[in-house]
């Protein structure tokens, strides 16, 4: 065999293999509208619902659509919570959240769990660890997603044991609190291209 035709077969060999490979999924990133994103949270009191709501603080999440590895993290501001009565949140923010030394809570994304589809509605799960009033708890957040012109919206709803996660109770003898709060998070976002490595911290 020539020369020539040696080298012709290796070319045909290379472009062979990259005709096998498959392309790999551009990373994407998507970034919060704090100003236009909202939590709300209910907690079940003797008589009546505790109804209140917090801001978002930040937001960024990479992540791979072909592996799902995700990185990055959801800021919520627990100083923000508030309820409507001043005495309440009072309560709320000295005896149970103590957010004069937890500030904030913390979503740690992981994974990204279905197939998050480029234009319309999709439903997800992102898993991840949310570190909340100093400890750490693995969570993974369904979420219904819709994405318009690089715009995206998504609902998702999580429930805090926040009693057994070692926080106060704050019941007396005539009024009995929920052990259980009720989060619902509206994101607001852009999806872009992510030239970073999902997964990374």
């Amino acid at each position: 065999m020539n020369v020539s035709r040696r080298a012709l077969l290796v070319l045909f060999a290379a472009f062979a293999a990259i005709a096998e490979t498959p392309a790999r999924a551009e990373q994407r990133v998507l970034v919060l509208d704090p100003a236009a994103s909202k939590v709300s949270f209910t907690l079940s009191a003797t008589g009546h619902q505790v109804e209140g709501t917090m801001a978002v603080k930040s937001g960024r999440v990479s992540f791979d659509p072909a592996t799902g590895a995700a990185s990055g993290e959801i800021v919520l501001d627990l100083k923000s919570a508030q309820t409507g009565s001043d005495g309440r949140d009072e309560d709320m923010h000295e005896k149970v959240l103590e957010t004069g030394k937890y500030p904030v809570a913390v979503f740690r994304a992981e994974k990204v769990r279905g197939t998050l589809a480029p234009s319309g509605p999709s439903d997800v799960t992102l898993d991840g660890t949310l570190s909340f009033h100093g400890s750490d708890h693995k969570m993974s957040l369904p979420a219904k997603v819709d994405v318009q012109n690089g715009r995206v919206k998504a609902d998702t709803k999580l429930q805090i044991p926040y009693v057994a996660w070692g926080l106060h109770d704050p019941s007396v003898f005539v009024l009995r609190v929920g052990k259980v709060v009720d989060v619902k998070v509206h994101a607001v976002g852009s999806l872009e291209a992510d030239s970073g490595s999902a997964g990374t911290p």
